[in-house]
Order: C-alpha cells, then structure tokens, then sequence
C-alpha cells in the first residue's frame, strides 16, 4: 500500500512534534526533564545527584525509560514520578503554525504514541498550537500502556486497540529508530526522524524502517500532494 493510500497517522511526541526540524532542540525540553528526573531519583532513593544520574541513565538504556527501571527496582509510585518531572518551563515554545497547517490538511486520522504522560503531551501540543487536532482520545500515553513501555507488543497492540486502527493502513513516525520495530512487525509503514541523539539513531539501519526524513512538515505536505494526485 502507498503513502497516498493510508488512512491513521501514528506520531511520537518528543523529537517528533517538535525538534531540530522546527528550531527546538530535544535537550530545551528533556534537558529539564532530565534534571527533574536526576532530582527526584537523588530525593527518593537518598543518594547523591551523580550516582541517581547513573542509575537514571543506566535503566533508560536497560529498560526504555527510567520510571520502568524505578517501578521495578524500587516501587516509585508512577503518578508522583511523571508529575514532578514533567514539571517543566515551556515558554520558549511558539505555536508551530507551518505543522499545524498541514496537520488539518492532511486527510488522515492523527494520534499521538508516546512513553511520557498525557498531561505531557498536552502541554507541548498546547504550546505547538495543536493540541485541538488530537485532544485526550487521541493521546496512547504510558499510563494507559500500564506503564510498560514502547517497543513492547503489548503495548503497541493496547494502543492499536485503543485508536481502533488497522497498522497496515498506518505510517508510524518516531525519533527513536529502535521504536519502529514492533510497528513494522505489525505492518505500519515506519518513518525515522533522522537525528543525532545517541538514543535515536541506534539501529536506525535496520531494514524494519521503510522511510527516513529530516522535516516532519514537509513529510505530511509531501503526503498530502500524493493523495491529491
């Protein structure tokens, strides 16, 4: 199936929705979230801010995402960890009025997959100028992937039932390469955001990803000419 044949566009949030491709680097925004993260791990655990930044790190990589590794070592309560780290200063964002254009353009049905909370999402989306292009209905977060997160089939597969989406008729774009496995897997049509985040590029020449891009706008204005055609 071609680009102009399918119907659902599945986005990542973080380094999808906003990164280089619109002047926002990641580290303007998960740089604090990081240093929330270091923080609450360093309070929780009562250890010092270097060695909660390796445990921090450590469990990122070994686990996906460092609540995972904390919910499973330690029993840190999810909400209380998701709301003090996502606790951050988006001022600096402006609404991205070039994405949003080709997002209510572009005849497909939209959601966002993403391993951070929903209050998150809200607030990058509000400040992009999208958010009323997806809303709660349309947001798969970590709380409803039971806190396990992408790329687990389980939790592709819970998100899939959620949107009520057929993968096949599906392009899924994420920054991390490693993330497109399971949606490939399953039949999507997977997108790389090309970066250079030591994270997102590992495995990002695997044959499970059909298309890689620099710019996430001018990816959805190119699909959209298509299905003009």
């Amino acid at each position: 199936m071609s680009l102009k044949e399918k119907k659902y566009l599945l986005l990542d949030l973080d380094g999808v929705c906003y990164g280089k491709h619109n002047n926002y680097s990641l580290e303007k925004v998960f740089g604090q979230v990081s240093k929330r993260m270091t923080k609450f791990i360093s309070e929780k655990l009562k250890i010092d801010i270097k060695a909660a930044k390796e445990l921090q790190t450590n469990y990122f990589y070994k686990y996906n995402t460092s609540l995972n590794g904390l919910m499973i070592h330690h029993d840190i309560p999810p909400q209380d960890f998701l709301k003090y780290v996502h606790d951050i200063d988006l001022s600096f964002m402006k609404e991205d009025k070039i994405m949003r254009n080709e997002l209510e353009k572009l005849d497909m049905k939209k959601f966002i997959f993403t391993n951070g909370s929903a209050e998150h999402a809200e607030n990058i989306l509000t400040h992009l100028g999208v958010y009323d292009l997806f809303g709660r209905e349309k947001v798969f977060d970590i709380q409803d992937a039971g806190y396990v997160p992408k790329p687990e089939a389980k939790t592709f597969d819970l998100m899939v039932k959620k949107f009520n989406i057929d993968p096949k008729e599906t392009i899924y774009i994420e920054d991390i390469a490693k993330n497109l496995s399971i949606g490939h897997e399953r039949g999507c049509t997977t997108v790389w955001l090309i970066n250079d985040e030591q994270f997102g590029k590992l495995d990002s020449d695997k044959d499970y990803i059909s298309h890689k891009i620099e710019n996430l706008s001018l990816f959805l204005k190119e699909i959209r000419l298509l299905k003009s055609s």
